[in-house]
């Protein structure tokens, strides 16, 4: 398999738990694979893997691509991953598709996985001869169903609404604008009036949010498919003087504070440290099993909203 390097997906690899070098074979039998370092919600769960390494009495290499939009990279970290030996592989794909080749030469290896977070396409993957022990993830259509439906209280369940999605096509953005969707839809006096995405990006909130503002100068309330968006969001009401409530997704600590203040509305805070943990328990697990269920195990990781 022809092995691609850059500095900076190198620079990214190296950032482990054990002193393995990267070029040679793995000194820790885990690896785990998440989508960047750059955000807090993968740092948290970074610390989650890390936590849960040291308490098991085991190492285990973590790495991220460079952006979520790198999925070459993260490509790149997964096959080198594969051929470096490990004997099990957690991995959290940029997106449904990306790593799927790669999966499927880890399956035929012997190499046990677990999906964290965001679902691959599982289809495709067994497709290919792959497949996988067991998936950790939040529910993320009840995230941003919570997320809704709290906005839906707030407002006394009349007035105009709209949801900032994150980037077109990936699935946890995708679950969270269907579950907030359904909660402003089971309310016929709440009228659901745009859906756009920002691609996770606080800036192209702020420009969603203006547009949204000047398009519907009474509106109540927007849910948001991540607290980076939600803070660009919120800045964007506080400039135009406007009272409309913000919900976020993730429960970032920019986003907490914000709460605390009376800023954002709220937030439906993950647990990635949970997730990344139990991950991690799962990948132990799927490697002592030696065999993989006839259906891959699904763990399922509880959200909270975050209200002031």
């Amino acid at each position: 398999m022809k092995m691609k390097f850059c500095a900076s997906v190198l620079a990214a690899a190296m950032v482990s738990i054990g002193a393995s070098s990267y070029a040679n074979a793995a000194d820790a039998d885990y690896a785990v694979v998440l989508k960047v370092f750059s955000s807090e919600f993968w740092q948290t769960m970074k610390t989650g893997v890390e936590e849960e390494a040291k308490k098991q009495g085991i190492t285990v290499d973590v790495y991220g691509a460079n952006t979520e939009d790198d999925v070459e990279g993260q490509t790149t970290l997964v096959e080198n991953a594969v051929n470096k030996g490990y004997k099990g592989i957690a991995f959290a794909p940029i997106s449904s598709d990306n790593l799927n080749p790669a999966l499927a030469e880890a399956t035929k290896k012997g190499i046990k996985l677990v999906n964290i977070d965001e679902m691959v396409n599982l289809e495709g993957l067994k497709a290919l001869g792959g497949n996988i022990y067991g998936l950790v993830a939040t529910d993320n259509v009840d995230v941003g169903y919570m997320g809704a439906k709290y906005l839906v209280e707030q407002i006394g369940g009349k007035g105009k609404v709209a949801i900032i999605e994150g980037k077109a096509g990936t699935a946890s953005g995708e679950d969270r604008k269907s579950g907030a969707t359904k909660a402003f839809e089971e309310v016929s006096s709440v009228e659901l009036v745009e859906s756009q995405p920002a691609d996770w990006d606080r800036t192209k909130a702020y420009d969603v949010m203006t547009n949204y503002i000047s398009k519907y100068p009474d509106l109540a309330a927007v849910y948001c498919c991540n607290d980076t968006m939600a803070m660009g969001a919120q800045a964007a009401v506080t400039a135009s003087g406007k009272k409309i409530l913000v919900c976020g997704t993730d429960g970032n600590s920019d986003a907490v504070e914000s709460v605390k203040r009376g800023e954002l509305a709220a937030t439906v805070r993950q647990l990635p440290a949970n997730v990344g943990a139990t991950g991690l328990q799962l990948l132990v697990e799927a490697v002592n099993a030696k065999t993989n269920p006839a259906e891959p195990k699904k763990v399922m990781v509880k959200a909270e909203l975050v209200t002031k």
